[in-house]
């Protein structure tokens, strides 16, 4: 196929028109289909992480997430199917159950993207057994605050720390359910020789794990920082 040809599929019987190389997740929004995801974010590079985003595509078994499987001629798509919300209300229960997610005393309480998931799909209460972490929160920091507790892992504050702001001071540390966010090469974020202070990581942050001190919620969050600055840099 030639350089930036359009190609032809169905979502959910919808037939739509992409650029090649469009993800499922893109050529569903872009055409009005709206498929959960968590960690996914306009101008960073596609994760993979949170899983919310799978789909089935006619032909195969297997499930795919959307943001990272290309688009192909021909290729039918669902995303709403019944399979698909048992998945995903299987992943909210067991995001709510691995660290301390409890609503009513987050910051981000009802400006929290886990919640409103949870709201939309209909998980009201937690089935598994609670994994509470007991992590200090780290506000070393002059205005930025990181509560590993609440975090669920989605790299938005990682991925826009390294390719937006250019720094990397974010990272992770260990493997499994002991993974963690850690500034530089795990210093306390007050003693961090790269942070900018930018606020781009508390301004994507999904959930409560990192905000401004002082700060309401409403007023910091800015999922499409990352979109705003890469659109930006790229009509220079």
């Amino acid at each position: 196929m030639a350089e930036n040809s359009m190609i032809t599929l169905k979502i959910d019987g919808v037939q739509v028109s992409v650029l090649e190389g469009t993800t499922i997740l893109k050529a569903a929004k872009d055409n009005g289909i709206l498929i959960p995801t968590l960690c996914d974010l306009e101008g960073l590079t596609p994760y993979g992480g949170c899983r919310l985003c799978l789909v089935e595509v006619t032909g195969s078994p297997k499930l795919f997430p959307a943001c990272t499987t290309p688009a192909n001629s021909g290729m039918e798509v669902t995303t709403n199917s019944e399979r698909l919300k048992s998945y995903r209300k299987m992943t909210i229960q067991l995001l709510m159950a691995e660290r301390v997610h409890m609503c009513a005393v987050c910051v981000a309480n009802d400006h929290c993207e886990l919640q409103a998931l949870a709201n939309q799909l209909g998980v009201n209460h937690v089935v598994l057994e609670r994994h509470f972490t007991r992590e200090p929160i780290d506000s070393s920091h002059d205005f930025l605050v990181i509560d590993r507790n609440r975090c669920i892992l989605c790299l938005r504050c990682v991925r826009v720390c390294d390719k937006i702001e250019g720094v990397h001071t974010l990272d992770l540390k260990n493997r499994s359910k002991d993974t963690e966010v850690i500034m530089d090469l795990d210093e306390s974020w007050g003693n961090s020789c790269s942070c900018t202070g930018c606020r781009k990581c508390a301004k994507v942050c999904p959930v409560g794990a990192i905000y401004i001190e002082g700060e309401a919620i409403t007023q910091t969050k800015h999922r499409d920082v990352a979109e705003f600055i890469t659109a930006r840099r790229n009509n220079r």
